[in-house]
């Protein structure tokens, strides 16, 4: 996988004084160890730390920091890196796109020794059409992603914080559907929402309403 500034800049904007990097626990490395608390930043593909954070988990506090692109500016550059071409994507990151990475690890919501922590940036991705990237951009490659900067910071210490997600409004007892309506956000991520809720036990699966599960807040 590609190592790309971002991740070295948002481990950059986690730490404290006296925090020490890439540090070997067993047959880990962690990105940050603070006293008792491991900081690991993913910026995708959570699947690829179930185990670690599993294990991790079961001896130390651990904190899962996941840059959210709020904002994103794509810069065009030649095999030359001489910049032809930047602009503004019109896609803006909400705080629910974090459930497309939870799905993979829906268990360690709201675990005592578990935390995430979601960072709103703006950031900058560098590509090229060099022929070697995906096919599904053309063979553009994504030849790096740097940190503009850090706008908010959420939280999610305990499993009240993860029905924070769910809008005020919304009934007690409620559908997929009803949840994407009222928070304004396609079905496919009202899914993963209450996927996520439920596994954890944050949720409960109650009977179906005609062919709709129906759920309610614990």
């Amino acid at each position: 996988m590609t190592e790309y500034s971002l991740h070295q800049e948002i481990k950059k904007a986690c730490s404290i004084s006296g925090d020490k990097f890439e540090v070997k626990l067993g047959k880990y490395i962690v990105d940050i160890l603070r006293e008792n608390l491991i900081i690991e930043v993913q910026t995708k593909n959570f699947s690829a730390l179930k185990e670690k954070l599993q294990i991790l988990t079961s001896n130390h506090q651990v904190r899962l920091v996941y840059p959210l692109v709020e904002r994103k500016w794509i810069t065009y550059v030649t095999k030359n890196n001489i910049v032809i071409d930047r602009r503004k994507s019109p896609r803006k990151g909400v705080l629910t796109d974090v459930f497309r990475e939870l799905v993979m690890i829906p268990h360690l919501m709201g675990r005592e020794n578990f935390s995430l922590e979601v960072l709103f940036i703006d950031e900058e991705e560098i590509r090229c059409a060099d022929g070697k990237g995906s096919w599904r951009r053309r063979g553009v490659s994504i030849k790096e992603r740097k940190l503009l900067s850090v706008n908010k910071r959420v939280v999610f210490q305990d499993k009240s914080d993860y029905l924070k997600v769910l809008p005020e409004e919304l009934k007690e007892f409620f559908t997929n559907r009803e949840l994407s309506k009222v928070a304004k956000i396609p079905i496919r991520t009202a899914q993963q929402i209450t996927y996520c809720l439920r596994k954890s036990g944050i949720i409960q699966t109650l009977q179906k309403r005609g062919k709709a599960y129906l759920y309610q807040k614990s």
